[in-house]
């Protein structure tokens, strides 16, 4: 441990990030996302969509949320009609995030709107939104990082790390996610 640290934390200063909300209201969210969504049954989706909109998410029709997904901010959230969200997804909505209609956000996956300014010795705060537009399926345990939009219709397959947007109707996959063939929908099934 001879070099010297190249980050100096005692400069880390976030006084101009807007988290959207006083700090009793992110409170009282927390407590309520800590105590009632996980003591809600699987199936009563419209119980935790109710607690997303009180909170001032916007949340579409018909919209499946299991009892673990994590939101960070819920008024930075937006999920269209139809859309189902897994078990142990976390919206780390220091930015905005908005899921189109009839998307698939697959358990453990990872929306992250923050970083760092690796280059500041401060460690600046960044953040940038996340566009996941209609139809897409984000696969099991994938990273989607600030600043990305997937197209319409795209599938991200298991496990990806997303740093950049991706085309629709692609199938994109790997670490970093590239696109590697089109997305093709069998009419005979």
């Amino acid at each position: 441990m001879d070099n010297e640290s190249l980050v100096d934390l005692r400069r880390y200063d976030q006084s101009s990030f807007d988290r959207g909300r006083p700090g009793w209201f992110i409170l009282l969210w927390w407590l309520v996302q800590a105590i009632a969504f996980p003591l809600t049954p699987h199936p009563f989706n419209g119980i935790r969509r109710w607690l997303l909109r009180l909170f001032g998410a916007h949340i579409g029709i018909d919209v499946i949320i299991r009892p673990t997904a994590r939101f960070t901010y819920p008024w930075k959230v937006e999920i269209g009609d139809y859309s189902w969200i897994g078990d142990d997804v976390v919206f780390y909505s220091l930015d905005n995030i908005k899921i189109g209609k009839h998307c698939i956000i697959s358990q453990k996956s990872y929306l992250c709107t923050g970083s760092h300014n690796y280059q500041d010795v401060a460690f600046g705060l960044i953040t940038g939104t996340i566009t996941i537009n209609n139809g897409v399926w984000v696969a099991a345990d994938c990273f989607i990082g600030p600043f990305v939009e997937i197209g319409s219709n795209a599938l991200i397959g298991a496990r990806s790390s997303v740093f950049e947007n991706m085309p629709g109707s692609f199938i994109c996959m790997g670490t970093p996610c590239k696109p590697r063939y089109p997305r093709e929908m069998r009419k005979d099934i």
